[in-house]
């Protein structure tokens, strides 16, 4: 959409039984959202066959994490290194299954990889590579691959990582909705990694990278950008790209006070609707858990000069930007599909329930070590905070005491992901375990919680050497990139810092204690 200025192997295509021509008639009959709709196959069935079983099959189906189809054997997504320019193709454990993400590893070990095309699961062949130059912004690059580990099925994998100038593209489909089609998406994205800026969506877009209209788009977004003011609580919102607009009602703005957006969610589960004629709805859920929330579910738009009724889609796909290629907007993205025709209530139901079982962001199965993929906590062990732990608070990592009885907040803060050095397999990261793809680093020697935006900077900042205690006892962590300082906790703040310097937090007095590190199982479960 239009960017505000800112301030100051396939699976073949198979006939249908006689049983899903019946239901595909029944949806014909009533197309109404949900309404006279046939039954959705069983929960069990991964999210494209339940959508095929509901008369409405995938027409795009991408996913960096699993299959979408229980037939599916072919690959998910190709990775760049950067030593050599070569690329690798990332497939699945077994078919209808999970990442191979091992293959990645290996593949990009001793260098760095960025993710260069995202394969469509469907029959379509909608591939998704990096977007090129639009009207509102310059060509774009590959998101890095290891930004965004994860556990889904129990399996560790890898999400999508967008940060500003990354976005992914096709120009060209097969079967993605037209000139008022009817046609549904969601995507599996998260409700910790997101900006004002324009414009995170996944859907239909314009075939030439440019604004050419009022309904010329129709795209999920997800962000904390509110563009017809009154929007309720802070988001981040779940809101319909028709361009020149995200839309939360046809008056644009919220009508829906109820609708203070998906807060702090790991995992969303974001959802749009739309006949293409008259009525469109939205719809979100948490991913790790529980059902799906309507927020909205009625005529198109009416504002802006009207355009929206009917729509006038153009069946590009975009992921990560606006249709003109507005680049400003950060997001994460696990997996996403889009339909021929509305979905029923009952398949979404079913899809979601499916994303449930999945579990997105699960216990990696390790605990307690400095082994790659263990889930930890870090005590002090100075005299005056035995029972203090780095945390974070307000994106900065800070030292707090945690108990048995402290609330899950202050535990899931107090919890970390170990995982191998962003910039030194032999050292170490630390990503947050309720903030997928953030990692402590260091800035301006302060140590943030922070998303990893794949530049050799953040990598060397995020990147910390475990050696033997500095006291004698636990772990001292010495920054890769200033290898004379350690993490240290000063004024129950955390820093970087020498054994004695310029800087306050370089005080001699103590640092041996307060750069020494119990590892500990982790506070949240």
């Amino acid at each position: 959409m239009f960017s505000r200025p800112l301030p100051l192997l396939r699976p073949l295509q198979r006939l249908r039984p006689l049983w899903a021509l019946v239901a595909a008639a029944a949806l014909a009959v009533g197309l109404s959202l949900g309404v006279g709709a046939p039954q959705a196959a069983a929960a069990s069935s991964l999210p494209c066959d339940v959508y095929a079983s509901a008369g409405t099959p995938c027409v795009a189906a991408h996913s960096l994490v699993r299959a979408l189809y229980s037939s599916y054997s072919g690959s998910l997504y190709q990775v760049q290194r950067a030593s050599d320019s070569a690329t690798t193709n990332i497939g699945l454990l077994a078919t209808g299954g999970y990442a191979n993400a091992a293959a990645q590893d290996s593949f990009c070990s001793g260098t760095t990889c960025i993710i260069t095309k995202i394969y469509d699961q469907s029959a379509r062949h909608n591939d998704l590579t990096i977007e090129g130059a639009g009207g509102a912004g310059a060509a774009d690059v590959g998101a890095p691959a290891d930004a965004l580990p994860v556990t889904v099925g129990g399996h560790q994998v890898y999400g999508l990582e967008i940060s500003a100038g990354m976005g992914y593209r096709n120009n060209a489909t097969s079967g993605v909705a037209t000139n008022g089609g009817a046609e549904g998406m969601y995507m599996v994205t998260s409700g910790t990694h997101v900006n004002g800026s324009c414009c995170f969506d996944y859907g239909n877009a314009e075939t030439n990278n440019k604004d050419t209209g009022n309904g010329h788009m129709d795209a999920i977004n997800f962000g904390t950008e509110c563009w017809f003011s009154p929007c309720y609580g802070s988001g981040p919102w779940v809101q319909a790209d028709l361009e020149n607009g995200l839309f939360q009602s046809d008056s644009g703005y919220s009508k829906n006070s109820s609708n203070t957006g998906t807060g702090a969610l790991p995992f969303v589960t974001a959802l749009l609707k739309n006949n293409g004629q008259d009525h469109f709805a939205l719809k979100y859920g948490n991913a790790q858990s529980g059902g799906l929330t309507t927020t909205y579910s009625g005529g198109e738009p009416t504002v802006n000069g009207g355009g929206y009724s009917p729509m006038h889609q153009e069946g590009a796909i975009v992921l990560g930007t606006g249709g003109d290629n507005s680049n400003g907007s950060i997001g994460s993205f696990f997996e996403g599909v889009m339909t021929s025709g509305i979905p029923t209530d009952a398949a979404d139901d079913a899809v979601q329930s499916n994303i449930v079982s999945v579990g997105y962001g699960g216990s990696t199965g390790s605990t307690g070590s400095l082994t790659a993929g263990s889930e930890i906590s870090l005590a002090a062990t100075t005299s005056c905070c035995t029972t203090d732990y780095i945390r974070h608070q307000a994106n900065a990592a800070v030292l707090s005491s945690v108990t048995s009885s402290s609330s899950s907040l202050d535990k899931n803060d107090a919890t970390w992901i170990v995982r191998k050095g962003l910039a030194s397999s032999s050292c170490v990261s630390f990503e947050s375990r309720n903030y997928p793809g953030d990692y402590l680093r260091h800035y301006n020697y302060r140590l943030y919680r922070q998303p990893m935006d794949g530049t050799a900077q953040f990598r060397a900042d995020a990147t910390f050497c475990p050696t033997t205690g500095k006291s004698g006892t636990g772990t001292s962590f010495a920054s890769y990139n200033y290898p004379t300082k350690y993490i240290r906790h000063y004024n129950y703040n955390v820093y970087i810092a020498s054994d004695g310097g310029s800087n306050a937090w370089d005080s001699a007095t103590s640092w041996t204690d307060d750069v020494s590190w119990t590892v500990t199982s982790p506070w949240a479960p």
